[in-house]
C-alpha cells in the first residue's frame, strides 16, 4: 500500500467537516478547504512519512496538490465515504458506501489525486 493510499485509510477517521472559514490570502481555487481540514491532513501524513522537516514540506505539497485538483466538497465526500467503510456492521446501510458507482467514484478522485501529490511531492 502506497503512503497516501495508508493516508486516505487513516486520515478518514479524523474528518470533521464545519470548520471556520479559511482566510482572505488563500491561494485562487484553494481557499474552500478549512485550516484545520488541511492540518489534519498534513498531521496524519507525516505520521505516516516521518516528523521531520522534509516530512512537512512534503505533505504540505501533497495537500496543495490534493486541494488544486478535487474541490472541498468531492474532498469532503470521499473522506466520509472512506470513514463509513471502516464502520463494521450497519448491514445494508453500510453497502451504500461500498458498493455504489457515485462512491466508487468519489472516492477514485481523491486516491488519483493523492497519487498525482505522491509523484509531484515524494
Amino acid at each position: 500500500m502506497t503512503r497516501l493510499l495508508a493516508l486516505a485509510l487513516g486520515a478518514s477517521l479524523m474528518l470533521a467537516p464545519g470548520y471556520g472559514a479559511i482566510a482572505q490570502d488563500a491561494p485562487p481555487g484553494q481557499d474552500d478547504y478549512p485550516t484545520a481540514e488541511i492540518a489534519d491532513y498534513v498531521f496524519a501524513c507525516m505520521a505516516v512519512n516521518g516528523q521531520n522537516r522534509m516530512a512537512l514540506e512534503r505533505c504540505s505539497c501533497s495537500i496543495d496538490i490534493v486541494r488544486s485538483i478535487v474541490p472541498w466538497p468531492r474532498y469532503q465526500q470521499a473522506e466520509t465515504i472512506l470513514s463509513m467503510r471502516q464502520i463494521s456492521g450497519g448491514g445494508e446501510r453500510m453497502t451504500l458506501f461500498r458498493t455504489t458507482a457515485w462512491a466508487r467514484a468519489a472516492v477514485q478522485d481523491l486516491r488519483r489525486a493523492q497519487m498525482e501529490a505522491e509523484v509531484r511531492c515524494f
